[in-house]
């Protein structure tokens, strides 16, 4: 059976992320904190590496919070090889540019959790016009200019395409299936961000680059508690 799927708070990490920190440390206070989605993330990572990296997740969700749902980005290799050696992965997050969501849910199966992502432009067309029937989520974004997602979309002179509230308004007006913003979100912006409509925020500096992750994900917990989505 497919988990339940909450993307209301979303901890994107991985080892170049955490001031080197161990990165289930950091899932740990993430998760005690109320964070209901991790997305394991690395562009130097190894295999092998990003396969422990899921296992010790793995193990720290079971522990603090098994109905937290773990995903990894991009490599579908790691999540099979991870699920051939029993560990309980949840699904596959990619974007439009990387392996085919069809492709993954030929190899993950109907109950694995699948989300694309793409700038927030990208996606209203995308979803006015697309298949999304091996989807379950859409990531949109940036909102801000980030050092943790040097491939965003750029203009001719290299100035990073984000993505603002009424943009975001209008993807979760037309959009069929829940969305997650991320892109330098900050705390500050989760008002707004809860007002467009769109279902959850996602982080990495804000959590695994803090000096205390468990009070600065507590902290982006309540605040997005404090301002209920009412427009979905």
């Amino acid at each position: 059976m497919k988990k339940k799927l909450n993307i209301s708070a979303y901890l994107v990490v991985g080892p170049e992320n955490t001031l080197d920190r161990p990165v289930p440390s950091i899932v740990e206070a993430a998760i005690t904190a109320g964070f209901t989605t991790v997305q394991i993330r690395s562009k130097v990572a190894s295999a092998r590496e990003l396969i422990d990296l899921v296992k010790q997740s793995a193990d720290v969700i079971a522990r603090v919070n098994p109905n937290v749902t773990l995903l990894v980005d991009d490599r579908l290799d790691v999540v099979l090889a991870a699920r051939a050696l029993g560990v309980k992965v949840d699904g596959i997050h990619v974007g439009q540019s990387d392996i085919p969501v069809d492709i993954c849910r030929k190899f993950l199966g109907a109950d694995s959790i699948i989300g694309l992502s793409a700038r927030t432009v990208d996606l209203i067309d995308y979803v006015k016009t697309a298949d999304i029937a091996d989807i379950d989520y859409f990531g949109a974004g940036p909102l801000h200019e980030t050092a943790t997602k040097p491939d965003c979309g750029r203009t001719i002179d290299g100035t990073i395409i984000t993505h603002g509230f009424d943009e975001l308004k209008e993807l979760a007006r037309v959009s069929p299936l829940p969305i997650v913003v991320g892109g330098g979100v900050k705390v500050n912006d989760l008002p707004q961000l809860a007002a467009t409509g769109v279902d959850g925020f996602f982080v990495v500096s804000a959590v695994a680059g803090a000096d205390d992750p468990l009070s600065a994900a507590r902290v982006l917990v309540e605040t997005w508690k404090n301002y209920p989505n009412s427009t979905r």
